[in-house]
């Protein structure tokens, strides 16, 4: 029995999103209502995040071509691939919080620059602050030590000039 075209053409498709992907989340999107997908892809696209229904066993080896291990013990029943290029964090935080608000929604597990990662690190990443604001922190982490040493050099020229003040007021009233 010879294996149809279209299906080695899908098999290389999801192989070639899994190898590219910066992050990519499984999900049982089973329960959720029509109106819930429609509107859980319309977040995706938002956040510039490909999302699809996949059948397990071309997922599966489309994994085994990308050289990613792990996937087989949540290949089950209803799966939907969402996957990133771009932000890891995105990815995860969509469908996390997505999940929140429709517990009909679970995730099954992550994939991290090639890495299997689990259901809870999936939600440890989609915890995470934007890029922004962690740029912003380590700016600011980086700025405080100069800060600090502005403020050094600041009071000891605040000293001398408070000296050199006591020493005019002392030589006038002498």
């Amino acid at each position: 029995m010879a294996v149809k075209p279209e299906k080695v053409a899908k098999v290389a498709e999801i192989k070639e999103l899994l190898s590219n992907a910066k992050a990519a989340v499984l999900v049982d999107f089973c329960g959720l209502t029509v109106a819930q997908d429609t509107e859980l892809r319309k977040k995706m696209r938002e956040a510039d995040v490909k999302y699809g229904v996949v059948k397990n066993t071309l997922l599966r080896l489309a994994a085994k071509d990308a050289g990613i291990d792990g996937l087989e013990p949540v290949l089950e029943k209803n799966t939907a691939l969402a996957v990133s290029d771009s932000d890891p964090v995105a990815v995860a935080k969509v469908i996390c919080d997505f999940a929140k608000e429709n517990e009909a929604l679970e995730v099954k597990i992550g994939i991290l620059d090639g890495k299997v990662i689990s259901a809870e690190d999936v939600k440890a990443i989609a915890s995470l602050p934007p890029k922004e604001v962690l740029v912003a922190k380590m700016l600011g982490s980086m700025n405080a030590p100069i800060s600090g040493f502005v403020n050094v050099l600041h009071g000891t020229i605040r000293q001398a000039v408070t000296v050199l003040d006591a020493i005019r007021k002392q030589k006038e009233s002498a």
